[in-house]
């Protein structure tokens, strides 16, 4: 494609005093639960489903089976299906479909008795009860818990302890937020005169940033694996492939393999930056979220293509250590996939009144870094008509387009199955579906590398419940109930669904809504802190008091989202927990004011429908 120069175009040297960065909207990026219910391109696309009745079994030997609770996260209402009887034993069980019973004591406590199955021939007996492939948060958090129901776990990690998060995105993204946030408060003259301080010019020495922001990672990292050793969970060094039922191969390049077996096997392979086509990455110039984390130098101007979580955490960052940022979006408007009343004030807080600039309805068709004293010049698209609009000449671009899954190499035909766009397909209970659509028994996949929601926490607890599943619980997990925040100064979080989309459901389904909010400004402790910039607002059903999304702007939003979350998981009315006590002052009064500003029938003492698990 040739390089564009416009008219319009805007001059790197008309901006030499400040730093830029420039943000876009690709096709695809990472999951919050607003858009969760509309699906980005890269994500599969995730229907609501309640879960089928078990298949009927014959078993021999066993007692007459009852109606059990099925486990969500969160406390959740009795399903229909078979239950576990109460003889089970830790480390005592037999697989019949999904359903596990107990079996008869092994004379090996080290290996597992493989029981009749469906799916070829699998071994006498297993090296392992669980071979977790991946270790970040998501295999963690399945590891510990797996070890904690008395199963024998191996996990196997090809690159570093920790995965994307720990390494490469929330861990040392916080240490750097943690930085920006000190920065801003030093820099706020007015802010400080009002609070009766005087401080000097603040400054920041980058390397030492930079360092704060490695060392963190490291700690965490070491704490990670230690606690895996502690707990007796084998670490395999290499990369994991699946070779077929119940076989896994790992091992280093240029040494040679080796192959282990377990009854359950759990895919746990994470994400890695998406780079959409056009766009030259050099690692030092146009970088990703993996370089810009090691703070290597701070531009005057750069650019960050996407407008999402990670395009607007940097942009705080950014500004805050005195770069100029430019946005590029491809939708109209900024922040996308945030509630819509939310966006228009975070908007007005985090952007407009610092060195940022946008360019929305666009695309970045060609990113070229800096070279022979040549600025990074980036080619812009309208996004609706394709056709070129403009030219940008700056310091430096972070693509900040989401992230993809990192499935190759995983060997997934050996088990007939095919990635849908990269992620690998899955039912509500994280089991791997082959490409036929039929179960795949003893494998499962968490985290980034399904889709479902690209998030650490949400890896964990979806690796949470696979552990429950293979041994014995029938357990789903409702993704609405999981919350997601963005670490900006003010922070922005939420659960479940935005206006417009409970507005749509609503719609569908043919039920009301209405809408909560509070500000604050009326809160005590904000307004002691000169901090009363912020809302919240609450989405929920007046006939049954039903909480549909709650979203928060304001000051520790991310720390105060989980009361919300929480409720949404256990399907407490809003009826009920606005008779829930907070501490006075405190921010989480906020939410109390929330709750009991909610308008609910008078008649509405039915009990919720049930949440759907997704």
């Amino acid at each position: 494609m040739p390089l564009l120069q416009p008219s319009n175009s805007i001059s790197h040297h008309h901006k030499n005093t400040h730093t830029h960065t420039l943000i876009q909207l690709a096709s695809v990026h990472a999951f919050t639960p607003q858009n969760f219910a509309t699906n980005s391109q890269m994500q599969p696309s995730l229907s609501l489903c309640m879960p089928h009745s078990p298949n009927s079994l014959a078993l021999d030997s066993c007692s007459s089976l009852t109606s059990p609770n099925l486990r969500f996260c969160g406390l959740r209402r009795e399903i229909s299906g078979f239950s576990v009887p109460s003889q089970l034993k830790r480390g005592q069980f037999i697989r019949a479909k999904r359903l596990i019973f107990p079996r008869k004591a092994q004379a090996s406590p080290a290996k597992v008795s493989a029981s009749s199955d469906d799916n070829g021939s699998p071994p006498k007996s297993f090296d392992y009860d669980l071979i977790i492939i991946g270790a970040g948060v998501g295999g963690h958090g399945a590891a510990l818990h797996a070890v904690e129901k008395g199963l024998k776990t191996a996990i196997i990690e090809g690159d570093m302890m920790g995965g994307t998060c720990v390494n490469r995105g929330c861990v040392p993204s916080k240490a750097l937020l943690a930085v920006s946030g000190r920065m801003r408060e030093l820099q706020d003259q007015h802010h400080l005169k009002a609070l009766g301080l005087q401080v000097s010019a603040a400054g920041y020495d980058r390397q030492a940033v930079a360092d704060h922001a490695n060392n963190l990672a490291s700690k965490i990292r070491s704490n990670l694996t230690n606690s895996l050793k502690a707990l007796g969970v084998d670490i395999l060094t290499g990369m994991g492939r699946i070779l077929g039922p119940h076989k896994v191969k790992y091992g280093k390049v240029g040494f040679s393999d080796n192959v282990v077996t377990a009854r359950d096997i759990i895919i746990a392979t994470g994400s890695v930056p998406f780079v959409p086509k056009g766009i030259e990455v050099d690692g030092k110039t146009v970088i990703t979220s993996d370089h810009a984390l090691k703070l290597e130098f701070v531009p005057d101007w750069v650019a960050i293509v996407g407008s999402g979580y990670i395009g607007l955490e940097f942009s705080d960052v950014y500004t805050a250590l005195g770069s100029e940022v430019t946005f590029v979006e491809a939708l109209d408007q900024l922040m996308p996939g945030f509630d819509p009343e939310i966006s228009k004030l975070a908007q007005r807080v985090l952007i407009n009144p610092r060195k940022i600039d946008y360019h929305t309805g666009v695309f970045a068709t060609k990113i070229t870094p800096a070279k022979d004293g040549k600025p990074v010049i980036i080619e812009l698209t309208d996004a609706k008509t394709k056709e070129p609009k403009d030219t940008l000449e700056v310091d430096a671009a972070l693509i900040a387009t989401g992230r993809a899954p990192f499935t190759n190499g995983l060997g997934l035909e050996n088990i007939n199955v095919e990635t849908q766009r990269g992620f690998v397909p899955v039912d509500e209970r994280m089991q791997v579906k082959d490409k036929d659509g039929n179960l795949v028994p003893h494998v499962y996949c968490i985290g980034d590398a399904n889709g479902k929601m690209m998030l650490a926490h949400a890896a964990s607890a979806q690796g949470i419940s696979v552990v429950e599943q293979v041994t014995g619980t029938d357990h789903a997990l409702n993704h609405l109930s999981i919350p997601a925040a963005c670490f900006t100064h003010p922070e922005i979080s939420m659960v479940g669904l935005t206006e417009p989309q409970a507005r749509e459901k609503a719609q569908k389904e043919g039920f009301e809504i209405s809408v909560a909010k509070t500000s604050f400004k009326a809160n005590t402790k904000a307004l002691a802190e000169n901090e009363g910039e912020g809302l919240a607002k609450m989405i929920f059903r007046p006939d049954n008091g039903e909480i549909l999304g709650v979203h928060i702007f304001g000051m520790h939003a991310a720390d105060l989202i989980h009361e919300a979350s929480n409720a949404i998981a256990l399907g407490t009315r809003v009826q009920d927990i606005k008779f829930a006590v907070h501490a006075h002052p405190t921010l989480s009064e906020v939410l109390d004011e929330l709750f009991k500003s909610a308008k609910v029938n008078a008649h509405a003492t039915r009990p919720i429908r049930e949440p759907i698990a997704v």
